[in-house]
């Protein structure tokens, strides 16, 4: 991921209040990403759908398809990624 496009997802997330930035305690220029209490509650929620999606892909796809899947979408957000 670019730095450009980590940082307008951060700004995102900030936004909607998933996480915070907050000062770097050794570093008086720099700011530290930190999951605010919003985005610790919606971890466990996003980990379980991931996890339906990715078992219904599966049951589609085949062991060896869905193994090949993550470097191919992977491949395509670095084409799409408008920020490169």
């Amino acid at each position: 991921m670019s730095r450009q496009s980590a940082g307008f997802l951060v700004d995102q997330l900030e936004r909607a209040g998933y996480v915070e930035r907050v000062p770097d305690p050794t570093d008086a220029r720099a700011r530290l990403v930190r999951i605010a209490r919003r985005g610790a509650e919606a971890i466990p929620i996003a980990a379980a759908i991931v996890a339906e999606v990715e078992a219904e892909w599966a049951a589609h796809l085949g062991k060896q398809r869905m193994a090949q899947l993550h470097p191919i979408l992977d491949r395509l957000r670095e084409i799409t990624d408008p920020y490169q």
